[in-house]
């Protein structure tokens, strides 16, 4: 049996950006007879060494994640400057942003999408760990997130 490439096929999120959080997440929580979740917002990029497009990330986002089983729904609104949500946000509206998996090795799998003509196009770290999105929508129809958790 072959190892997946990124390690695993299973995907862990689905990534939403919205203009509205509040009203997007009363309408999942509805629709989903879920309670409503917190909505947080990301760190600054003194604490994340965030980068968009190999330059630190001024932008920021509000988030808000609706648990379901092996998949969680996160749901991304856009604040301040350049990110990929805003972009997503500013030509497509409210729409799928990623499909996201759980790895291990981030530079690794980094090497290996990008030689794939899959880019990273931001990273940056979170309490726990690690994210990177790579610009996947010529090649699969939507970006990749990798997610790697300090464990």
């Amino acid at each position: 049996m072959t190892t997946p490439a990124l390690g695993n096929n299973v995907v862990m999120q689905v990534g939403i950006i919205v203009r509205d959080i509040e009203s997007k997440a009363r309408a999942w929580s509805e629709i989903l007879g879920l309670p409503e979740p917190d909505i947080i917002i990301t760190d600054s990029v003194e604490k994340t060494r965030a980068e968009y497009k190999g330059r630190p990330l001024a932008g920021r986002a509000r988030l808000a994640f609706f648990q379901m089983g092996q998949v969680t729904v996160e749901l991304i609104e856009p604040v301040d400057g350049p990110s990929t949500w805003k972009d997503q946000l500013d030509e497509h509206g409210d729409s799928l942003h990623h499909i996201a998996f759980d790895i291990e090795g981030m530079k690794e799998k980094t090497d290996y999408l990008n030689s794939q003509g899959v880019p990273l196009i931001q990273k940056g770290e979170y309490e726990g760990g690690r994210y990177a999105y790579f610009d996947g929508v010529t090649r699969l129809g939507t970006i990749i997130e990798l997610l790697e958790n300090d464990d």
